[in-house]
């Protein structure tokens, strides 16, 4: 079929095949023209494998490293009549590359959350690894049932505090205007440090450690977005702050815990860009936008793969990593130091619905997103009937 992008808020309901191919391609080709890859990772287990950093960390494992790569995700397949999600048609595209590459590379499908899959993953890494040296967590979810007690929760994207108003970008109505948000409850704040904090991370870990399938100084990092004074009031002092938060217990928890293993975790502070996560966001749109005509404007602006690229080499595996005094990786300092955060506060003091699109790089950001599902990429002809029943 002919496949157009078909776009409802900040979420698009289809994904292109070709698309998705071309952009994991695209990665790869990306990583393989690096250097730097001295040691790394052999057996490799990315939690959340099939978009955005996820996604950017197994291509680095497998093709800078030559690692085998497990990965976990929660995709929908398509069937006759619709298009598979995006993670999808990336995962097909991974497994095909490396299998033409000669590289190990299975993924689970499932909610990984939950303790069957955990189960399912320690029975794939005995038969097929026997250990992991890595552990990625890259999960983004808005809900989580907890297994233990069956309950689900749902994240709140809310204010902790006080009542927030600030200039967001409604990218349905291609309008500037401002947006007021409730501070969150008790309850919320509980509820949003369930799903996004580091429980699961820690139930992950927990579980790998108790089948004997970590191995001994296995590095393990979950991802993490902290920002600036401008998005600070959404994303630090906030619930999603409060859930992050988690995540830096949860890391010292693992490290005390799992000591005889020599285990080593830390939380990785990531640059804001395009997601299916961030997206959703209040404020983000606006923000990315502007960042990405800063940073581009300076030589400093990366995505996902340069993004992890240098996490790999510059802390996971390198010499000298730069950590701040939470014990946390930090590859977000070209977009949060002073001189680039007062660039783009001046644009947002100044930027109205008449000059949005001249102060920012919405261009560049409706790009990044239409990317995401496999749309606009020059080198894929979009008038063509593509197949959808890829498999993985």
């Amino acid at each position: 079929m002919v496949i157009k992008p078909k776009v409802r808020g900040f979420i698009c309901t289809n994904a292109h095949p070709a698309g998705c191919a071309a952009s994991v391609e695209e990665q790869i080709a990306y990583i393989k023209s690096q250097s730097g890859f001295e040691d790394g990772p052999k057996n490799v287990l990315v939690i959340g494998s099939s978009t955005g950093y996820g996604l950017a960390s197994r291509i680095t494992s497998a093709f800078g490293y030559g690692a085998k790569t497990l990965g976990v995700c929660f995709e929908k397949a398509p069937t006759e009549r619709k298009t598979g999600t995006a993670g999808w048609y990336n995962t097909s595209a991974f497994h095909q590359q490396a299998k033409d590459a000669g590289l190990y590379a299975e993924t689970l499908n499932g909610d990984a959350f939950s303790d069957e899959l955990k189960t399912q993953t320690i029975e794939k890494i005995k038969a097929d690894l026997g250990s992991v040296d890595l552990v990625v967590y890259s999960l983004a979810s808005p809900r989580r049932t907890d297994p233990v007690t069956g309950e689900t929760y749902k994240s709140t994207l809310k204010p902790v505090g006080d009542t927030y108003t600030t200039k967001t970008y409604d990218t349905d109505k291609d309008k500037v205007h401002e947006v007021t948000l409730e501070p969150a409850n008790d309850q919320e704040i509980a509820d949003t440090i369930k799903v996004m904090g580091g429980e699961d991370w820690e139930r992950w870990m927990d579980a790998l450690a108790s089948a004997g399938v970590l191995s001994e100084g296995c590095k393990t990092t979950a991802y993490t977005y902290i920002g600036k004074a401008l998005t600070w009031p959404i994303y630090g002092q906030a619930t999603i702050g409060k859930a992050k938060e988690d995540l830096d217990r949860a890391a010292a928890t693992i490290i005390a815990k799992h000591s005889s293993l020599k285990v080593e975790a830390n939380v990785s502070s990531l640059k804001a860009l395009v997601t299916q996560a961030s997206s959703a966001i209040p404020v983000m749109p606006l923000y990315i936008s502007l960042i990405y005509k800063v940073m581009k404007e300076e030589g400093t602006h990366e995505g996902c793969i340069e993004q992890i690229f240098g996490l790999f080499t510059e802390c996971l595996y390198g010499d000298s990593p730069t950590l701040d005094d939470n014990n946390r990786y930090r590859m977000d300092g070209k977009e949060t130091n002073d001189a680039t955060q007062a660039k783009i506060e001046a644009l947002w003091n100044q930027v109205t619905q008449e000059n949005f699109h001249e102060l920012s790089d919405y261009a560049g950001y409706h790009h990044e997103f239409l990317k995401l599902f496999g749309f606009d990429i020059a080198s894929v002809d979009y008038e063509q009937d593509v197949e959808t029943l890829a498999s993985w």
